[in-house]
């Protein structure tokens, strides 16, 4: 039985005065990044800046660097982020992900997906902006993100680093596709054994299944696992360009998409989109509302679990009912949603509830008074040329 906190105004204040603080300590992050840029301007060589703010911080040599290197780039390239920051939408470590993903461009580009990013950073987690920086490059910067992207996954490797108490980590800086696809049947194994084998964790099976996998030489094959990719028709087919999504990473472009489709061994479901909100209407061949293609369709529409700032793939998620079943809510893609383990588990807590908005969204309150509202993510932006009228999902 779930218990539920009676509304408590001082505690509701205790977080507002925090924030209030979180805000403050964005603006004084703007600041402070005007202030490095000009002294990077100013100290000497870029060595010579690094060391003397490594010393005055007393922080590594690598953390003075990026930390001059962001300041630098939102002062000369991302003025519209920078600003996001002095404004006290977004802190320096949200600003960072922006300068990341465009460190590698031109000015020109910079400045494209620094004014497309104007009204996009605001209350959204770093994984959101991440996504969003990467979409915004792709979109205006295809052919050098191709040739960035050959290089990088020329650049693949397994690495080997040893810590304490006789463990390692083996790690695999690998081609995005192929690292999704490895941990989504790693993960499908290790759940079949945990079914049989409470003993262990789940990452521990998994672990193990790694392990074996490995070391097998016994020539089985490779393991293959299915991993979901939303494209529009046209793109698949070459008359776009437009950026495609991978469940759990986020967008991809268009050549790595078509690689993927490419594979006589890829599987198609057919998703039929809305084209004036990009959101998805039915999925799959069979009728939408029975139990199966229910599920199909909530898990296609959603992608990730649809807590804010979560983005455990759906694949990996629960469906859940907005409004318990218990409490009479319908089992229907308006009150059901993807849901994670853990924040499914969230809901029991004391003073949290939520309420459907419809398709999947919810406004969620918290113990102390909050709400946040959140809904899966269109597909698409709106169309209305005949040409693209309910386009296909893939």
């Amino acid at each position: 039985m779930t218990t539920t906190l009676p509304y408590n105004p001082k505690a509701a204040r205790f977080l507002d005065t925090a924030f209030d603080e979180e805000l403050s300590l964005r603006r004084t992050q703007g600041r402070q990044v005007r202030a490095l840029a000009d002294f990077a301007a100013r100290g000497g060589s870029r060595r010579s800046v690094t060391e003397e703010v490594a010393l005055r911080f007393s922080v590594t040599r690598n953390h003075a660097f990026l930390l001059v290197e962001t300041s630098c780039a939102l002062v000369a390239r991302l003025p519209n982020t920078l600003v996001a920051l002095e404004r006290g939408d977004i802190d320096l470590h949200k600003a960072s992900k922006v300068v990341q993903l465009t460190r590698d461009v031109s000015d020109e580009v910079a400045a494209q997906v620094d004014a497309w990013l104007t009204d996009r950073l605001a209350d959204r987690d770093p994984g959101a902006i991440r996504r969003s920086v990467s979409h915004a490059v792709q979109k205006f910067d295809p052919d050098g993100y191709r040739e960035r992207a050959a290089k990088k996954r020329a650049l693949r490797h397994i690495s080997l680093d040893h810590h304490g108490e006789t463990m390692s980590t083996l790690a695999g800086h690998l081609p995005t596709e192929v690292a999704s696809s490895l941990y989504a049947s790693l993960s499908r194994a290790a759940r079949a054994r945990r079914n049989e084998d409470k003993s262990r964790t789940l990452d521990q099976h998994r672990a193990d299944v790694f392990a074996e996998r490995l070391l097998a030489e016994d020539g089985h094959g490779k393991p293959r696992a299915h991993i979901h990719v939303y494209v529009d028709f046209l793109t698949l087919a070459g008359a776009r360009d437009d950026p495609a999504t991978l469940a759990g990473y986020g967008p991809i472009p268009d050549w790595l998409v078509r690689e993927i489709a490419s594979d006589p061994e890829s599987t198609w479901s057919r998703l039929i989109t809305d084209s004036a909100t990009g959101q998805l209407l039915e999925a799959g061949a069979d009728k939408y509302r029975s139990p199966a293609s229910l599920a199909r369709l909530i898990k296609a529409r959603d992608r990730e679990c649809t807590q804010p700032g979560c983005h455990r793939p759906a694949e990996f998620s629960e469906i859940d009912h907005i409004i318990s079943w218990a409490r009479d809510g319908k089992t229907d893609q308006h009150n059901c949603h993807s849901h994670c383990k853990g924040h499914n588990l969230l809901r029991e807590e004391p003073g949290w509830s939520a309420v459907p908005t419809g398709d999947g969204g919810m406004i969620i309150t918290t113990p102390s008074g909050h709400t946040y509202e959140t809904g899966p993510e269109p597909f698409h932006e709106p169309r209305t040329g005949p040409e693209d009228d309910d386009e296909p999902e893939v």
